[in-house]
C-alpha cells in the first residue's frame, strides 16, 4: 500500500514537472514567434526646402573716419566729445591760428600790390626806346617824302631840258636811300613794341600768379585751423584735450557711422558656390536679443590660403544703434530656395554601416525596407532627398534606429501627450 501511494506521488510530481517545462518552453518561444518593432512613420511629401549658410562673424561700422589735422597747432577747442553724434560738415574741433591769419594779411597785401603793378604795366605809355624809335620813324617818313619830291620834281625839270640827266640821278639815289632808312626804322618800331610790351606784361602777370599762390597758400593753412566731421556719426575715441598739441597726420578724433552695420564672416570654400550678392540675409545677437535682416554685399572670390576660407559681407540697418562694432554675432544666409523638393524629416535619416544616408520604408507587407538615399538641402527639422524615395511613401521616424532590413514592424500613432510634455519641457 505504501509502495502504491509513494509510486502515485512521484507520478503526480513528474506530470506537474512536465506540465512546467512545457509552459516554460512554450513562454520563451512564443515572444520570438510574435517579434514584431513598434514603429512611427512620415510620408514622403513634397514642399519647399531653404538652404541657408549660417556662420559666425563681426560686426564692423558701415562707415568710419580716423580725423587726422594736417597742421601741428595746440588745441584751442573742442566743441564735440566722445558719444556725441555728429554731421558730416560739422566743426568738431579748433586749432591755435594767429600765426596763420597774420600770415594770410601779409600775401593779401602783396598779392594787392602785384594786381596793381600790373595794371600800372599794362596801361602805362611806351617806354623812352620804344618813343624814340617812333620819332625815327616820323623823322624818316618826312625825309622820305621829302626825297621823293625831289626826284618827281627833277624828273619833270629833266623833260624842259633845265636839268642835266645826272642831278636827276643823284635826286633818285636820294628816294632810294630814304626809302630804305624809312623801312628799317618801322621794323625797329615794331619789334620793340613787340618784344618789350609783351616781356613787360609776363613779368607783371607772373608776379601777380605768385603773389595769389602764397595767399591761397596761407588761406588755405588758415582753413585747416577748423576740422570739420567728414561723415555723419558719433565719435567713438577722442584722445586728446583743449590745450594739447596735435600733430599732423596722427589721429585726434574717430567717427563711426553705427547707423548701418557690416557683418564680415569668413565663409568654407564649399558653401561658397551657393551664396552670391543680393541674398537676404539675418545678423543676431549670439544671446538670441537682437536680430537684424539685411543683405548679402560683398562675397570675395579669394581664399584665405591658411583657413580655406573666404570674406562674405552682409549689410544690414541698425536702429538704435545697438549691435556695436567688435561684436560677434551669428549670420544666416538664405542662398537657395527649392520650392518643388521630395522632403522627408530629419529623423528619417539614418547611417548605414557603409557611412551611407539610408531611410526605412514601411510597406503594405508591414516590413522595414532599407532604401539608400542622396540627401540634398537640410533645414531644422527637414530634408531634401535627392534619390531614392518617391512622394507618398511611409518611413520611419521613431524606432527605426538599430531595426534591420526586412523587419516586421507595427506602426504607431504618436503620443500626443507625450509630445505635449516635450513641448513644454522645451
Amino acid at each position: 500500500m505504501l509502495n502504491y501511494h509513494l509510486k502515485k506521488t512521484i507520478r503526480t510530481a513528474a506530470a506537474l514537472w512536465i506540465l512546467l517545462l512545457a509552459a516554460g518552453c512554450s513562454q520563451k518561444e512564443a515572444p520570438e514567434a510574435e517579434s514584431v518593432a513598434p514603429v512611427q512613420v512620415a510620408p514622403v511629401v513634397r514642399a519647399p526646402v531653404q538652404r541657408f549658410v549660417k556662420v559666425r562673424g563681426i560686426v564692423f561700422p558701415y562707415d568710419q573716419a580716423s580725423v587726422t589735422p594736417k597742421i601741428s597747432a595746440p588745441i584751442n577747442e573742442f566743441p564735440v566729445n566722445r558719444g556725441d553724434h555728429v554731421t558730416k560738415g560739422q566743426l568738431i574741433a579748433v586749432l591755435e591760428s594767429k600765426d596763420l591769419a597774420a600770415a594770410v594779411v601779409e600775401a593779401k597785401g602783396l598779392y594787392e600790390q602785384a594786381q596793381a603793378s600790373y595794371k600800372s604795366t599794362t596801361a602805362a605809355t611806351l617806354p623812352d626806346e620804344i618813343a624814340k624809335s617812333q620819332a625815327d620813324v616820323t623823322s624818316a617818313k618826312q625825309a622820305l617824302d621829302a626825297a621823293q619830291k625831289m626826284f618827281e620834281s627833277r624828273k619833270e625839270l629833266l623833260k624842259q631840258g633845265a636839268l642835266s640827266q645826272r642831278q636827276v640821278d643823284e635826286a633818285n639815289v636820294a628816294y632810294v636811300q630814304a626809302n630804305s632808312q624809312y623801312d628799317v626804322a618801322v621794323k625797329h618800331l615794331a619789334a620793340l613794341e613787340q618784344v618789350g610790351k609783351d616781356a613787360e606784361t609776363r613779368q607783371a602777370q607772373a608776379q601777380v600768379d605768385s603773389a595769389k599762390g602764397h595767399y591761397d597758400g596761407a588761406e588755405a593753412q588758415l582753413g585747416y585751423s577748423k576740422i570739420y566731421s567728414p561723415i555723419t556719426g558719433v565719435i567713438t575715441d577722442r584722445p586728446l584735450y583743449p590745450g594739447e598739441m596735435a600733430n599732423a597726420g596722427t589721429p585726434m578724433l574717430t567717427i563711426m557711422d553705427l547707423s548701418r552695420i557690416v557683418a564680415r564672416a569668413n565663409v568654407s570654400a564649399d558653401q561658397l558656390p551657393f551664396l552670391k550678392v543680393g541674398d537676404p540675409a539675418t545678423v543676431a545677437a549670439l544671446d538670441g536679443s537682437e536680430e537684424l535682416h539685411g543683405k548679402v554685399t560683398v562675397v570675395s572670390s579669394a581664399l584665405d590660403p591658411n583657413s580655406t576660407t573666404a570674406e562674405v559681407r552682409v549689410e544690414v540697418a541698425n536702429p538704435g544703434e545697438r549691435l556695436r562694432p567688435g561684436v560677434a554675432i551669428e549670420v544666416s544666409i538664405l542662398a537657395e530656395t527649392v520650392k518643388d523638393a521630395v522632403v522627408i524629416p530629419l529623423a528619417a535619416v539614418l547611417p548605414s554601416a557603409e557611412g551611407e544616408n539610408i531611410a526605412l520604408v514601411v510597406g503594405s507587407d508591414s516590413l522595414a525596407h532599407e532604401r539608400k538615399i542622396e540627401t540634398g538641402i537640410r533645414e531644422t527639422d527637414k530634408v531634401q532627398v535627392l534619390k531614392g524615395l518617391e512622394p507618398g511613401e511611409q518611413v520611419i521616424v521613431v524606432g527605426g534606429l538599430g531595426l534591420e532590413d526586412k523587419a516586421k514592424v507595427r506602426i504607431e500613432k504618436p503620443d500626443k501627450k507625450s509630445d505635449e510634455k516635450t513641448d513644454k519641457h522645451e
